[in-house]
């Protein structure tokens, strides 16, 4: 797996590393929306258990006994813990008290944490042009944060869910160059050739971490005065929430990621994240009915330049 920041991309590649940030964006929305219907930690054990579901069909071997998966559970026991059972759980929690833009915003930090984790752990040299790169992506970030207006970013207040959001950033850059530099030995073969096997393997541990997390949620909800443990607000909306989450950000998302991280590395990959907030905001806008404006365009043209300067031979 390269890492280089000269990493050619082609069309098939901009396209994996871009069908992510589109689902994740619509991600957030949904996960804005059943705030209230939902509590959210049981959302994301809902959603990858739906996602389970759908892949045992196809992946369910790897679950057999005497499958390669069981002697390196470890790898796969943390793996789930970052992908599966934290990063999307702090995601809703910071829904509960952040809008979708302003969550996809604070995880733009992705690239800088891939870009330290990089340097401090993999040896990886930060270039100049990725250090541009990261600016011009960041400033393009900041573009859309301000409306257009830089001056409003001096009104800018974290709420906590702004907070659980970086700390969701960090661990899904961990999660990725763990998932770009494994151990030689630590992935078997079959299991690392097949996407569904991969992806499930970590699901079902992730869902132990999930299913421990949602415990402990019910438990605590339970004892706030006023709070009904069991919350949940069954329904259509529901339903077709579920469906999205578990096909889109989960198994359509993570396969088109994992792909595009083989392919160029973690540091490139990261700045195509950046594209989350661009994409949230114009979906927030479209729920609400306002058109995207000119600081949209401008903040898409920065987030791309940024790419583009980058990955640059």
């Amino acid at each position: 797996m390269s890492t280089d920041a000269g990493q050619r991309l082609t069309p098939s590649t901009i396209a994996l590393l871009i069908i992510p940030p589109l689902m994740w964006a619509g991600n957030a929305v949904v996960g804005r929306m059943m705030q209230g219907v939902v509590p959210p930690i049981t959302l994301n054990f809902l959603r990858w258990g739906l996602a389970l579901l759908i892949l045992l069909p196809v992946a369910g071997w790897v679950l057999r006994p005497g499958s390669e998966l069981w002697p390196h559970w470890k790898r796969f026991a943390l793996l789930g813990l970052l992908g599966v059972g934290l990063y999307n759980a702090l995601q809703y929690m910071a829904l509960k008290t952040s809008t979708p833009i302003n969550v996809t915003l604070v995880s733009a930090a992705t690239p800088i944490w891939m870009l330290l984790l990089g340097r401090l752990f993999f040896g990886v040299r930060v270039s100049r042009q990725a250090a541009v790169g990261a600016a011009l992506s960041l400033s393009g970030v900041a573009t859309v944060l301000a409306r257009g207006d830089i001056t409003q970013l001096l009104s800018v207040r974290l709420v906590p869910g702004d907070a659980w959001m970086l700390a969701a950033s960090f661990i899904w850059a961990t999660y990725s160059w763990l998932l770009a530099r494994p151990k030689p030995g630590a992935e078997p073969a079959a299991i690392k050739a097949d996407w569904a096997a991969f992806l499930l393997a970590q699901m079902v541990f992730g869902l132990v971490w999930s299913g421990t997390m949602t415990t402990g949620e019910w438990l605590w909800l339970g004892s706030q005065p006023g709070e009904t443990a069991s919350h949940i607000t069954w329904g259509w909306p529901l339903a077709a929430a579920l469906v999205y989450v578990a096909v889109g950000p989960s198994l359509l998302a993570y396969r088109c990621w994992g792909a595009g991280v083989s392919r160029v590395g973690p540091t490139i990959a990261g700045f195509f994240s950046n594209l989350t907030p661009l994409f949230a905001a114009v979906m927030s806008a479209t729920l609400l009915g306002e058109m995207p404006q000119l600081f949209h365009a401008a903040g898409f043209a920065l987030i791309v330049s940024g790419i583009l300067v980058s990955t640059r031979r």
